[in-house]
């Protein structure tokens, strides 16, 4: 009951809609399940903290993570929910996932316009318990 309570707290405190708050934890829960990404052979995780490069597609972490949605056919979708405020992230060749944000803020408003295309983002890279966080990111211009 008290579980309850404290969600709903926090729901009017945050003066998000219910449904997307849900989204929210829904997202962060499941990022939290994703198997560890497979490193290049020889190559050593990143530290914690470190400044890493990745290049995938960017993409809309709900739909990603209920129904594998990805690729142009998803595009205006992914476009709609990150321009909504849905989590973002990118995946990278080796199938591992970034939830991505700016300096403490949420970028979609800058990722929004590349939802389904590959680009190339550099970040201060973090994990903990299984969830990979690129921070502070920037689109690295081609």
């Amino acid at each position: 009951m008290k579980t309850i309570s404290l969600a709903k707290s926090l729901l009017r405190s945050l003066r998000l809609p219910p449904r997307l708050f849900l989204t929210t934890i829904v997202a962060g829960a499941s990022l939290a399940c994703l198997s560890p990404s497979v490193w290049a052979e020889g190559a050593a995780a990143p530290e914690n903290g470190s400044e890493i490069t990745v290049t995938g597609e960017v993409l809309d972490l709900v739909c990603y993570i209920d129904h594998n949605a990805t690729g142009a056919d998803h595009s205006d979708c992914a476009q709609r929910c990150i321009k909504s405020g849905l989590p973002v992230g990118i995946k990278d060749a080796n199938g591992t996932v970034y939830l991505l944000v700016g300096e403490h803020k949420p970028a979609n408003e800058e990722l929004a316009q590349h939802a389904a295309q590959t680009i190339t983002v550099t970040g201060k890279y973090v994990t903990r318990d299984g969830i990979k966080l690129l921070e502070n990111i920037d689109i690295v211009k081609n």
